[in-house]
């Protein structure tokens, strides 16, 4: 062999060498990338998964009490003292709602396995004792409520609305209700509970996270939520509570 075709033959061996080696570098690069695209998207799916775990839509029976304290700090060693008889009647502490303007102004969230049971403790006279003992000052405001749809996602907002109000019609009421998600979104309120008196699905129980005040208490006071509750069927104006959990069971 003469010494050019030697030397083409040794460039071309080193062509295909150099041909080889940039084919097999992409072809990582291309896995590398269909990996990455693979571990989006199976973390997507598992947080959309997650997300839909957290929603709950069995119905839940609970009770809501508000009523004022003399104290805070002294009011919550009693109300737990207490605990053992609200199991024994089926019902469960949940939350503990501390009022934004007035943090001795509470609302105490309990669910309940049964409602004769629920309603028996609610006549018990160690409630009143304890009640008294704990400094509750006045009488306090009970309800029984079925929350059909709940988001129970753990989130870092503290601040809670709960807004009661009538209706015209329960099912219509939601479904425009659901409707305006997006909106409520918009203005930093996310929802958290909708349900409604345990007797009457016209009187209307929900309870929304408010991630930014400025811009909810605008949209509280706008045109477009008046239109949304006109829309639904809201009648009259509602009673909002303002709130922050102090206390998760």
């Amino acid at each position: 062999m003469n010494h050019s075709r030697f030397i083409g033959l040794l460039s071309s061996v080193a062509l295909v060498f150099f041909l080889s080696s940039c084919g097999g570098n992409n072809s990582e690069k291309t896995s590398t990338v269909d990996s990455a695209a693979v571990a989006d998207s199976a973390a997507k799916a598992e947080a959309a998964a997650k997300a839909a775990r957290n929603i709950i839509t069995t119905p839940q029976n609970m009770v809501m009490v508000m009523h004022k304290v003399a104290n805070y700090t002294k009011w919550l060693p009693g109300y737990d003292a207490h605990d053992s008889v609200r199991l024994s009647h089926g019902v469960h502490s949940y939350v503990i709602g501390r009022g934004f303007l007035d943090s001795n102004t509470l609302l105490v969230a309990l669910k309940i396995d049964d409602t004769a049971k629920a309603k028996a403790f609610m006549k018990d006279p160690s409630l009143k004792k304890a009640m008294e003992k704990s400094g509750v000052v006045g009488a306090p405001t009970i309800s029984m409520v079925v929350a059909t749809w709940q988001d129970t996602t753990m989130i870092d907002t503290k601040l809670r609305s709960m807004t009661t109000f009538t209706v015209k019609d329960w099912d219509a009421w939601v479904k425009g209700f659901l409707d305006g998600k997006q909106e409520r979104m918009d203005n930093g309120i996310t929802d958290r509970v909708i349900g409604h008196d345990l007797s009457d699905n016209k009187k209307v129980v929900l309870v929304t996270a408010v991630s930014d005040t400025a811009k909810a208490f605008a949209y509280y006071k706008s045109d477009a939520l008046k239109k949304r509750r006109e829309a639904t069927g809201v009648i009259g104006e509602p009673v909002r509570f303002l709130f922050r959990i102090a206390k998760r069971y």
